[in-house]
């Protein structure tokens, strides 16, 4: 959990290197060739006008959180075990897509959330095998590489 963690901070500090694919009035998302698998990583970005601490409740990783509810890839969230305050193994479930060609998937993660000094709160998480949570019937099990969410406050 801490090294996704790392590995985020990196990719903030690391500017360089993204370019732009789609945009609107609200999001941008751009992309940039991996060094660790091979494909792409995607980053989205975009400023929301609410406080850093609102926008933080709709994206953390929690059970029972807010991204269930407004985020149509999520369908479900679940902390598998709570290994201290911040750190949790956690499975998160997407729906079948494309009219069902594309399966229902599973992640098993190991989630970190973090504050800084700066009021940057950070969601991190990688892939983990975990006894308690073997594969299900009727999901394809993904895998993740370190990915997450930061909530970088704004001036004003």
């Amino acid at each position: 959990a801490e090294a996704a963690a790392e590995q985020l901070q990196l990719y903030r500090r690391d500017p360089g290197g993204w370019r732009g694919c789609r945009s609107t009035g609200e999001v941008a998302v751009s992309w940039r060739p991996s060094t660790e698998f091979a494909g792409n990583l995607y980053r989205g970005e975009g400023i929301l006008p609410a406080s850093p601490r609102d926008v933080w409740e709709c994206i953390k990783p929690v059970a029972g959180g807010l991204r269930t509810k407004w985020d149509q890839n999520v369908k479900d969230f679940e902390v598998i075990e709570a290994l201290t305050d911040t750190i949790s193994v956690c499975r998160t479930t997407t729906p079948s897509a494309f009219m069902r060609i594309i399966s229902p998937r599973e992640f098993v993660d190991v989630v970190v959330m973090k504050q800084y000094e700066d009021g940057t709160m950070l969601s991190a998480a990688s892939n983990v095998e975990h006894l308690l949570c073997p594969p299900r019937p009727n999901f394809v099990r993904g895998f993740n590489y370190p990915c997450g969410c930061l909530c970088i406050p704004v001036p004003g």
